[in-house]
């Protein structure tokens, strides 16, 4: 199992990047923060590593901090949470918001993720809560780069979340006007303006 990545940084996208390691590029996908604390091109960078074993195929997810791969892993545990929709709930929200909001029950801000549906987010409600009561939420964040083409990068992670390519754009416009200026600042703003009721996407369970 692999369990951590050192090497050159040889690509990103906002779901996805490609490291380097002696010649060997591995695909690794990210949530949005772990992209958007990603340095520049063809620097060094170091991931820890969730490594996601089928029978017909061997997928790497990558994070910045313990933590964040820590509740990548207790989501997982989730019944219908896969690797694929974690990583969805991990961009749609961060650590510091989700785990109260799991511990409150708070169902509705729950399914304002993408491919949540009410049952998805009542089962994580019941399965996980209990395991967070040890969760300590820290003040720490990453120190976030300013990308350039950062409004572009936001739309292009918003379509990824599930969002339709008009609203992201329309959502990352108004973030911007409002005084958004580097990824994580129009992240958050976009996600914000997508999350009310008339804005959200329709989500599955």
């Amino acid at each position: 199992m692999i369990g951590q990545l050192r090497g050159q940084l040889a690509d990103k996208r906002p779901n996805q990047v490609l490291v380097d390691v002696g010649g060997v590029g591995y695909l690794v996908a990210v949530p949005l923060s772990t992209y958007a604390a990603l340095g520049e091109l063809h620097t060094e960078v170091t991931l820890l590593i969730h490594t996601h074993v089928r029978e017909d195929a061997l997928a790497l997810y990558g994070f910045l901090s313990s933590r964040e791969k820590h509740f990548f892993e207790m989501l997982l545990g989730a019944s219908g949470v896969g690797p694929t929709l974690a990583l969805k709930i991990l961009s749609g929200m961060s650590v510091e918001e989700l785990v109260p909001a799991i511990r409150g029950g708070d169902v509705v801000r729950l399914t304002r993720i993408p491919g949540v549906g009410r049952k998805t987010a009542e089962r994580m409600v019941v399965e996980l809560k209990d395991k967070l009561e040890a969760v300590v939420i820290a003040g720490e964040r990453p120190a976030v780069t300013s990308p350039a083409g950062a409004q572009a990068d936001v739309v292009s992670a918003l379509v990824n979340l599930g969002y339709e390519q008009r609203s992201a754009e329309s959502a990352v416009a108004e973030a911007k006007h409002a005084g958004g200026g580097d990824f994580e600042k129009l992240l958050r703003a976009a996600l914000q303006s997508l999350s009310a009721p008339k804005g959200r996407a329709a989500g599955s369970a």
